[in-house]
């Protein structure tokens, strides 16, 4: 019996490591299928997302999963079948997925789902991520909650002396009269 010997082309390797090297220091990753998209709309989609420090990129299933298998990821197969774009997201995803949401409401986009710190996530669960607050929001309402006591102690201690001037100005008004 002869054995039976498979050919890796060169190509296809070179492609499947460029592929692993676009997702080695991506944190997440959202999958959507661009089918029907124009050139004008990916363009406008691609200078959101980098707005957003994201990369838009169309990949070849089979290269994407293969990769993601070597680079330990979990699996996402049932993502990654018709025509799929990545978003490749380097700093924090809530903004990107606000973004993918949001031109998915007035287009063709269809977002199938994504990897977000680890864990699968489906496409209605990235449109529920979408809805909350970012990191720096987050922040925001905390400092603004942490500087309310402040700031209402600021008011407090204030209004005393307004009050000592208001009235030593009422009592001039009525000694002038």
């Amino acid at each position: 019996m002869a054995e039976y010997h498979i050919k890796i082309q060169d190509h296809k390797v070179r492609a499947i490591d460029e592929v692993k090297g676009n997702l080695e220091n991506i944190k997440d990753i959202i999958f959507t299928d661009y089918r029907g998209l124009t050139v004008e709309k990916i363009t406008e989609l691609r200078s959101k997302l980098r707005a957003q420090e994201a990369v838009y990129k169309v990949v070849k299933n089979r290269f994407t999963k293969i990769a993601l298998k070597q680079l330990n990821r979990p699996d996402v197969g049932d993502q990654l079948i018709g025509p799929t774009a990545v978003a490749l997201v380097s700093n924090e995803a809530g903004p990107v997925a606000k973004e993918l949401v949001d031109f998915a409401k007035n287009g063709v986009l269809v977002i199938k789902g994504g990897i977000i710190d680890g864990n699968v996530f489906d496409a209605a669960q990235i449109v529920e991520f979408s809805k909350l607050p970012t990191k720096p929001e987050l922040i925001a309402k905390l400092m603004s909650t942490m500087n309310a006591p402040l700031q209402n102690m600021v008011y407090i201690l204030n209004a005393v002396p307004q009050k000592l001037v208001r009235t030593l100005q009422a009592i001039a008004d009525k000694m002038g009269e």
